[in-house]
């Protein structure tokens, strides 16, 4: 237990024990004691914790709230705990303050923990799978799959600090209609290249890259599928341009700094007959029908169900406009939504507790009917957690850029990472919530300056590095360094340093609680800038040896949040800039 949480503890015991010998005393009359609510206040001038349980008890203990406050106060036993004083406030609030104790032992908890600080066991070691990126191997990677590659990265590195087993997964659409969609686009271009008036389907892949797939096809091969019957042409251009669009994924993800667990192919979920099972399933519990020749999902049955025992009306329902989906086409093809439910089963089934998509902001529909089909297979559709993304846009001079300087082109994940440092995109990407559209600006990106967030963090970690080399050669060096030498830290940039480093661990709780890297950003940012406001503020090399070894202590801890930090989201952490 950390030493926030152990003052938390604390806290609420002695308020407690104070209104137990209160009522003992007389001062309160014999009752039960009400739930109250221990808090940071919002400006820690008015104490470094707060609680309500003077207002909380008004109606038990039939007072007004500022005299439960003051019969609180009176009674309260602080000895032992990381609390020097309290004060009433208000109608009734209690207002606590920190001993020098208490911030002593926070830089005594990182110096022990170094490389664990801020990890905790709160997952207990649930599996937990993040699914993210899956993008169609069709084409190449875009912005999207850049913001999703960072935040489903981050996400499932916050979540494996947090205590949990973190699984990363990319689900590889290479089935389906997309894949004969992307073979007839193929074999379009490539007759292209031979004869005349051939016509381009109305429904294909338009992207150039399409163009130069046939075209390498050509290049190696010559007109060898000319005569060829259609199948044969069209599966000779799918098994050769399918692999080296998954293998250019693959090297992006890498270059990417982002190592999966398990490419997970959809074609495995055809060949194993698990997507018919899925459908046979469904059938079995009544949930499919046949009409024009297709089969068909209930799925307005289930919502309607799972939103009914949520207490929504019918007519909030009505207005949603739900719809059943198609299983299985006309022609015997399953439909994509068959194979997700087939995808999403077998994830249940190899033993994760949690199934986390990062989706695009487009699939908020597709959100409802994919835990609903979980529960009508009878998973828990809860356990299906997905986080929506908004559009990133590229901005370069405060003007959208849409185009690519190097190939002219739509600018592409291989674009950005051969034009913006891997650190740099994988930070910004989790500067800003998946919920939120995103500007990504690329002049900040490249910077080197303060203005680029994650330039800004690294240097904080560099100055610190810095001061410790320049300590050196004067033959200073951080030693050992006593409680009572660390209470000599009173300034309030100090403080404000220390208290914020205390929180590390419940931030990183907080940030997998919500799902939320981009708090750990946020938090890191802080932290540099309130050791900027430290290092101004008071100076690490002075007389007293006792306050510069405490004020060592103090650096050593934010180079190792830092340092944590940067090392859990995949970012160098330099020692010199």
């Amino acid at each position: 237990m950390n030493t926030l949480d152990t003052a938390k503890i604390q806290l609420r015991s002695a308020v407690e024990n104070a209104i137990k010998k209160a009522m003992e005393n007389g001062e309160l009359i014999n009752a039960e004691i009400p739930e109250f609510i221990i808090e940071t206040p919002a400006d820690r001038k008015n104490g470094d914790f707060a609680t309500n349980a003077a207002m909380a008890g008004a109606r038990v203990f039939k007072t007004a709230p500022i005299k439960i406050a003051q019969a609180i106060t009176s009674n309260i036993e602080l000895d032992g705990t990381y609390f020097k004083r309290c004060e009433t406030a208000g109608p009734g609030f209690i207002n606590f303050f920190f001993s020098g104790d208490y911030y002593a032992a926070v830089l005594k908890d990182v110096e022990t923990q170094k490389e664990n600080y801020g990890s905790s066991d709160f997952g207990k070691g649930k599996k937990v799978m993040v699914e993210f990126v899956s993008a169609n191997p069709t084409g190449p990677m875009h912005m999207g799959n850049a913001r999703g590659g960072a935040l489903g990265d981050c996400l499932a590195a916050v979540l494996d600090k947090a205590g949990y087993s973190a699984y990363r997964e990319f689900y590889v659409n290479d089935a389906g209609n997309q894949i004969e969609k992307f073979a007839c686009s193929l074999e379009a271009r490539y007759l292209q290249i031979y004869k005349d008036g051939v016509e381009f389907p109305e429904d294909g892949y338009q992207g150039a890259d399409i163009t130069e797939s046939a075209q390498a096809y050509a290049d190696e091969f010559g007109d060898k599928l000319i005569d060829a019957d259609s199948e044969t042409r069209k599966k000779a251009l799918v098994d050769y341009a399918l692999p080296k669009n998954i293998a250019k994924m693959q090297s992006d993800m890498a270059k990417y700094k982002i190592n999966y667990d398990k490419w997970f192919f959809e074609s495995v979920l055809h060949e194993s007959g698990e997507v018919k099972a899925v459908v046979d399933l469904l059938t079995e519990k009544g949930l499919t029908y046949e009409k024009e020749g297709a089969i068909w999902y209930k799925n307005k049955e289930v919502c309607t169900e799972i939103l009914l025992k949520e207490g929504k009306t019918q007519d909030y329902i009505d207005k949603l406009e739900l719809k059943d989906d198609v299983l299985i086409r006309q022609n015997g093809n399953p439909t994509y939504f068959a194979a997700d439910i087939a995808y999403h089963k077998n994830k249940f089934d190899r033993g994760f507790e949690t199934l986390i998509d990062i989706w695009g902001a487009d699939h908020h529909g597709h959100v409802m009917r994919m835990k609903g089909a979980m529960n009508a297979i009878g998973y828990n559709g809860d356990k299906l957690v997905v986080v929506l993304m908004q559009l990133v846009k590229l901005v370069s001079g405060g003007q959208v850029v849409k185009m690519s300087k190097r190939t002219g082109k739509a600018i592409q994940l291989s674009d950005l990472l051969d034009e913006v440092p891997v650190d740099s995109a994988r930070f910004l990407f989790n500067t800003r919530e998946a919920n939120t559209q995103m500007d990504f600006d690329l002049d900040i990106a490249v910077q080197q300056d303060n203005q680029n967030p994650v330039y800004y963090v690294q240097y904080a970690h560099a100055r610190i590095c810095s001061i410790l080399k320049a300590l050196a050669k004067d033959n200073i060096k951080p030693g050992a360094v006593s409680y009572d030498e660390l209470k000599l830290l009173k300034q309030p940039e100090e403080l404000e340093l220390i208290n914020h480093i205390a929180e590390f661990e419940d931030e990183i709780i907080s940030a997998a609680k919500e799902y939320d890297p981009t708090r750990i950003t946020r938090y890191v940012t802080k932290t540099a800038t309130l050791f900027h406001k430290f290092y101004n503020a008071c100076r690490v090399k002075c007389d007293d040896e006792s306050l510069m070894q405490a004020r060592l202590s103090l650096c050593l801890a934010v180079k190792t949040v830092i340092k944590n930090v940067l090392d859990m989201f995949n970012i160098e952490c330099p020692e010199s800039m």
